[in-house]
């Protein structure tokens, strides 16, 4: 089922083919020892259209990231087709919705024989683990869930999206498709980004070398053909939940529209200032706002927080025995991931 491939110093990793009542055979890479999963948390990643799992790679290979990583294990998943050099997936396949996708994500972490993740997704990724959120509750600690969306495509987005399938379908690559998922990416106003060129560089090749074209346009059709979800959060999401968006993506009021559907109780709202892709430009203040989170949830309870862990240890409090250190509270945690508006 699986290969391993130790050419990393700093984790086992396996790349795993796993078969799927409706999914057919994905693509899995697991980063970290499963035969840890007792001692560590383990997330479990989907990305968005115009990737794969590789799009996770640069956050967690950021030095702030490095406790994090350090003390988990983290299942990607490779949407259908959407791997590098990926052959065209067969004209009979019949390309799961994103409801599907959702709920048979738990035949992956049934296989890997593990029990309970936190799920951490991107764009159309997102709205895969929401949908696994409210099918598997009890499989799911908690949720991340970046540049997410709970409605269908709206008229405009809708014919965009069947523009660019039928370039992908009927030219390949081409500019406007690669346009398209740029700015799907990396938002609006790129003109006033900085240090942007290099990034987006890097992913207009990888588009035209690594990513089949034509898998693409289903995942694409996939995503475009959604169903709402908005309707089902609030009673059936019961899992604590970050929403995290840039104030760049190309659909920065997608994120705060599904908060204004959640459970207040378990959701918090992440808004970082100036950024349109937040794992490639703020993975310093993501990963403050991922590991607060994951403490609330009572995971990486050990873990240090540069700056916010020097910050307890002299926050004290005068008692009849003398000072002692003041912990923070769960709702001090809630409310600092609410406040960082950054």
């Amino acid at each position: 089922m699986s290969e391993s491939d130790n050419s990393s110093t700093t984790s086992v990793q396996q790349k795993c083919q796993i078969t799927t009542e409706r999914c057919g055979t994905l693509t899995v890479i697991v980063q970290g020892d499963l035969a840890q999963v007792a001692k560590k948390a383990v997330f479990l990643t989907v990305h968005d259209m115009g990737s794969n799992c590789n799009a996770f790679n640069y956050f967690l290979d950021h030095p702030a990231v490095a406790e994090i990583k350090q003390r988990s294990i983290f299942i990607h998943v490779n949407v259908p087709g959407q791997e590098d050099n990926a052959s065209d997936l067969p004209e009979d396949f019949t390309f799961p919705t994103m409801q599907t996708l959702g709920e048979d994500l738990v035949t992956v972490i049934d296989q890997l024989r593990v029990n309970l993740v936190v799920g951490l997704g991107e764009g159309a990724g997102a709205n895969i683990l929401a949908r696994f959120g409210m099918a598997h509750p009890n499989r799911c600690l908690g949720l991340v869930l970046i540049h997410a969306t709970c409605t269908t495509a709206g008229v405009m987005e809708y014919f965009k999206d069947k523009i660019i399938g039928w370039r992908l379908q009927n030219i390949g690559m081409n500019p406007t498709a690669e346009q398209y998922l740029v700015f799907h990416k990396f938002g609006a106003q790129l003109e006033q980004a900085e240090n942007k060129e290099k990034l987006i560089q890097e992913y207009t090749e990888k588009l035209k070398t690594s990513i089949n074209p034509k898998n693409l346009k289903r995942y694409v059709d996939a995503f475009m053909n959604r169903k709402v979800i908005s309707g089902q959060l609030e009673k059936n999401l019961k899992v604590e939940t970050l929403l995290v968006t840039g104030s760049r993506p190309s659909h920065v009021h997608t994120a705060q529209t599904m908060y204004s559907y959640m459970n207040k109780a378990k959701t918090s709202l992440l808004k970082i200032d100036g950024v349109g892709d937040v794992l490639m430009e703020a993975p310093e203040k993501f990963s403050q706002s991922l590991l607060l989170f994951c403490k609330g949830i009572g995971v990486l309870t050990s873990a240090a927080m540069p700056g916010i862990e020097r910050q307890r240890s002299i926050c004290v409090e005068e008692t009849e025995g003398g000072p002692r250190r003041r912990t923070k509270s769960m709702e001090e945690y809630d409310q600092q991931i609410g406040r960082a508006h950054v």
